[in-house]
């Protein structure tokens, strides 16, 4: 790609394909994804090629822009503008689970005792106002209690507590200069995720079979379900990014000086595990 340096000593990329190949892979992901969900056959596989060309199309773009970066091209006013762009991410994704928290608490604490208020009695006289809710009428399957904090939601807090402190354990190694130390506190960052993940996906096993939690099962289940499987899904990407981070870190990039995407990740990293802390006590615990 042609790119230039401005007086001001920016650097700019030249104009790019990428924007318009990634927006391809996800128009046809949305049309694959939503006509199998209405059954439309075979639409699966559409949903499948555009996650394939998406993967293909960020590997190259980010393969750009990693190499712009070894190349020098990157100064302190892109290092600036990348972290400010980082920032902002996570702010947006902050937005994102504080929505589902808030039909969290907007369901507990204003939704049941209104349905179980003597108002209510006429339209739903057998509405118990206990949580989990089986909704106005007892209409949806019940799930008998909620799930606990103990054993896999404990075990997973301190796997995630873990992996936060042997991610700044590798941060200050790299900033050391200590690469092999880096690589090993790294490493052991990403297997406690993929730890996390794997007891997670034991626990939705046995919340669905054993429990009967599902997503039809109310505003229990869908609240469950989609504030733990959307941070299980942020933890995968994480851990992806942390990857990604440690592959460059044994290839030899970075420097104790120069290593935003290290940081970067880091600071997801960091955000994830504040977020299961909260999820862990108002899920769990309350």
């Amino acid at each position: 790609m042609a790119s230039s340096t401005q007086p001001h000593g920016y650097f700019l990329p030249g104009p790019s394909q990428f924007p318009v190949l990634t927006a391809m892979g996800l128009l046809a992901m949305a049309f694959g994804a939503g006509l199998w969900f209405n059954g439309v056959p075979h639409m699966e596989w559409l949903l499948l090629a555009g996650f394939l060309w998406l993967i293909y199309v960020v590997y190259h773009w980010f393969g750009q822009a990693i190499g712009e970066s070894e190349a020098g091209k990157h100064n302190q006013r892109v290092d600036t503008s990348y972290r400010w762009s980082m920032t902002w991410f996570i702010f947006s994704e902050v937005m994102f689970f504080a929505s589902f928290f808030g039909a969290l608490y907007y369901s507990r604490e204003f939704s049941l005792p209104d349905l179980s208020a003597l108002h209510s009695k006429i339209l739903w006289p057998n509405f118990a106002g206990t949580w989990p809710s089986t909704g106005p009428g007892g209409l949806i399957p019940s799930v008998h209690e909620a799930l606990g904090p103990w054993p896999i939601p404990t075990i997973n807090t301190a796997l995630l507590l873990s992996s936060g402190v042997t991610l700044t354990i590798a941060h200050h190694a790299l900033r050391a200069a200590h690469r092999g130390k880096a690589i090993f506190w790294l490493s052991l960052t990403i297997a406690l995720g993929v730890l996390f993940l794997f007891m997670q996906g034991y626990e939705y096993h046995h919340a669905y079979t054993v429990e009967g939690i599902k997503l039809t099962s109310g505003i229990y289940g869908s609240t469950f379900f989609m504030l733990t499987g959307f941070h299980g899904f942020h933890v995968f990407l994480g851990a992806t990014m942390l990857s990604v981070v440690l592959v460059r870190l044994i290839r030899g990039n970075f420097t104790a000086d120069h290593h935003f995407a290290f940081e970067g990740a880091a600071w997801y990293w960091h955000f994830v595990d504040v977020v299961w802390l909260l999820l862990y006590v108002l899920v769990y615990w309350l």
